[in-house]
């Protein structure tokens, strides 16, 4: 009996690990331990990843083997990588920039393919079908270190958005190139080839770009409350866009990419959504694929003569050669920084997935030799190294370079908190949304939710509700990774409770949802809304949104004359360009030249670009002039003033009934920006009691509510 249990084990512990459950539980004991231990050692996650391949795979200890659940696993990791990279591009930087995309691309696909061609021709004497395939898995790369950049938050940098799109185009061009040479060498490279790959590659981009956005805008606005669904739906559309570009006659990965770019404007950089798509990929699916690229890898063809050795060193030199002086020729016709150059390079250089694709269809069909396909797994290795390790140590001068520069900024920026009261709990997540989107990512302080409830004889009961109906609140933050506090406070006034209440924790923003429609006794006192503007020097912003976020096509942006020497203007002008690129669309200016020209230099002195583009009439009271540049599917933003600031208008009176009877259909955010402390005005009168004058107030409102149902009843008896 015991004999037959130990024999038991030792079945289970054989060589390679044939217990799924076995397989499952040390790739995940890699993925947590390799990069704790070589971090001690200043080595990249991502090398203690692909090693850990090498030892465990069967080339090395023979741990485990290259099965179906492996396979599946690095595969969906590889989409991963590609997705996320279409998915985190910058399309606003990368349409100002698309030229230069398309030089680098075509400078990493060139000069790779000049300069292997000869090497494998005249010094490796292969023939001209193998010189050629093999020099253009040279023009190939996989950005493996693209993590990285994600993790030091720098995708949206310049260098990457060139290096991201030159990426996609020299991949399609070698794997365009691969199908001409298989074609070639089957003999079938005639007109019917060209017709079908030229027509197969237009339906999938009409498919991907035209048909997939718009089931995927009306998914998420109709089940807009099932968080979980929308992921599998990404994931769903991430391998029916990789399965489609198979059947078009290119690379799953090139699906992947367009995927991720196709829902780009869907899924916002700081949403839920991402936040899910970004932990899940990073946690599993990636490291599993870095771990598969490190199992094909055989150190021991290196000990098979010196034919093999001389290849795998001659692949490698000449694919770090060839991608160094492409990433140098970027620098030097865009005047890159060396940083940038070193960035562009280690993204640039890292061969793995269309290498592997490239050099195994060539083997199998017997136009290159043993020798070749492993200098080429070796050279994969090398490069993912060498990518990995100048990535990151490119990554961290850029960081570096940029927190040194002397920009001057509010302390707001690092100490923003802001303060959303509650009215309506319908619209209050995309409110809260919106604040996630627009807050400051170097603030440490919560969003606070504010509840107020009336002081009546149900303030304790009503108390306890508030705080209960604002937990799922905090629980859809929790998910984003953002820091949610929330506070329920009584008063007898509620917009009185909402200035109290930011005064007391301190907070410079408010977010409040758009207030109803005023009735006829209201129209004669000051309203909520007005009570908190005219109270506090703080910004507020009113917010009314009549579709998801993600569902508008542009920005409107009203700034009144004189708006630029607001205190404010420095800490709204960032928000409204952050909100821009979160939802990649464009801002449209309506301002003065003076304001356009202020908002330029604003972007000019941080080194920024000013993706704004400007007006060339302008007349702040003139709506019907406005409306022109306005469609139902755009946010208009209003920067409006209080009394007492520079840029006030008349015209800003009732401002929030004029925009709801002239832009009905719109979503719309009035932005009042903060002022001078005005809050010192009320210290004088800090000892006089309110309870009175509250009391009465609450006395008049109910003598309005008996008289209204008075006239009701007496209504209803005639």
């Amino acid at each position: 009996m015991t004999s037959s249990f130990f024999d038991l084990i030792a079945h289970e512990f054989e060589r390679p690990f044939q217990n799924p459950v076995l397989v499952f539980a040390v790739i995940l004991l890699i993925i947590l331990l390799s990069p704790i231990l070589l971090r001690k050692l200043k080595i990249p996650g991502i090398i203690g990843l692909i090693i850990s391949g090498v030892v465990i795979g069967p080339h090395g200890i023979n741990m485990l083997e290259q099965n179906s659940a492996i396979t599946l696993f690095s595969t969906i990791g590889l989409l991963y990588i590609m997705f996320i990279a279409g998915l985190e591009l910058d399309l606003k930087e990368f349409q100002r920039n698309k030229n230069k995309s398309i030089v680098f691309g075509f400078l990493t696909f060139i000069i790779p393919l000049t300069i292997g061609f000869p090497v494998c021709y005249y010094l490796l004497d292969y023939s001209f079908t193998a010189s050629l395939l093999i020099s253009s898995m040279f023009s190939t790369h996989t950005m493996v270190s693209y993590p990285i950049v994600s993790k030091f938050g720098i995708s949206k940098n310049e260098a990457v958005a060139i290096t991201v799109g030159g990426t996609i185009l020299t991949d399609t061009a070698v794997l365009i190139l691969l199908a001409i040479i298989m074609s070639s060498n089957n003999g079938g490279l005639n007109m019917a080839f060209w017709i079908q790959l030229i027509a197969s590659l237009a339906v999938f981009s009409g498919i991907m770009f035209w048909i997939i956005p718009k089931i995927t805008a009306w998914f998420f606005e109709k089940l807009e409350s099932e968080k979980s669904s929308h992921y599998i739906f990404v994931l769903a559309v991430v391998f029916f866009a990789a399965f489609l570009a198979e059947l078009a006659g290119i690379e799953p990965i090139i699906g992947a990419f367009v995927a991720g770019l196709a829902l780009n404007k869907l899924i916002p950089y700081s949403s839920t959504l991402m936040n899910r798509i970004e932990f899940i990929g990073q946690s599993i699916f990636i490291p599993f694929f870095l771990i598969s690229v490190g199992m094909l890898v055989d150190i021991k063809v290196l000990l098979n003569g010196p034919a093999a050795v001389i290849i795998a060193v001659t692949l490698s030199i000449v694919a770090l050669t060839g991608k160094w002086l492409a990433a140098s020729a970027t620098k030097i016709i865009f005047r890159y920084s060396a940083d940038q150059r070193k960035l562009i390079f280690g993204l640039s250089s890292s061969h793995a997935a269309a290498t592997l694709a490239v050099i195994l269809v060539g083997f199998q069909a017997g136009i290159i030799d043993e020798n070749a396909l492993n200098g080429t797994i070796l050279l994969i290795l090398v490069t993912c190294l060498v990518a990995t390790i100048v990535t990151e140590n490119a990554s961290k001068l850029i960081i570096t370079s940029e927190k040194e520069e002397p920009v001057i900024e509010y302390p707001v920026h690092y100490s923003e908190h802001i303060m959303i009261p509650i009215a309506n709990l319908n619209n209050m997540e995309t409110l809260l949304e919106f604040a996630v989107f627009v807050k400051n990512k170097k603030s440490l302080n919560p969003i606070t939710i504010l509840s107020v409830v009336p002081n009546d004889e149900e303030a304790e009961k009503n108390l306890v509700k508030a705080r209960k109906n604002l937990q799922h609140l905090v629980k859809m933050a929790l998910a984003n990774e953002t820091k949610v506090q929330i506070t329920a406070t009584i008063d007898h006034n509620i917009a009185g409770g909402i200035v109290r209440a930011s005064r007391e924790e301190m907070t410079d923003t408010i977010m409040i949802g758009w207030p109803r429609k005023t009735g006829l006794i209201e129209r004669f006192i000051e309203t909520k809304t007005a009570s908190i503007i005219s109270r506090t020097s703080k910004a507020v912003y009113i917010c009314h949104f009549e579709h998801s976020l993600v569902g508008h096509k542009k920005i409107v942006l009203v700034i009144p004359p004189l708006g630029e020497l607001e205190p404010g203007f420095e800490i709204w002008v960032p928000k409204i360009n952050t909100l821009a690129k979160e939802l990649s669309i464009n801002i449209f200016c309506y301002c003065t030249q003076t304001t356009e020209v202020a908002i330029q230099e604003y972007f000019r002195h941080r080194k920024h670009k000013c993706g704004f583009s400007f007006s060339d009439e302008y007349s702040l009271p003139n709506m019907q002039m406005l409306q022109k540049y306005v469609t139902s599917e755009d946010i208009l933003i209003y920067v409006a003033a209080r009394r007492s600031s520079v840029s006030y208008d008349n015209c800003m009176e009732n401002i929030q009934e004029r925009l709801d009877r002239q832009f009905q259909k719109n979503s719309k955010i009035i932005i009042y920006p903060r002022t001078h402390h005005i809050d010192s005005k009320f210290s004088e009168y800090s000892d006089i009691n309110s309870e009175t004058l509250n009391q009465g107030f609450e006395r008049f409102q109910k003598l309005r509510k008996n008289l209204g149902n008075l006239f009701k009843k007496n209504h209803h008896k005639y």
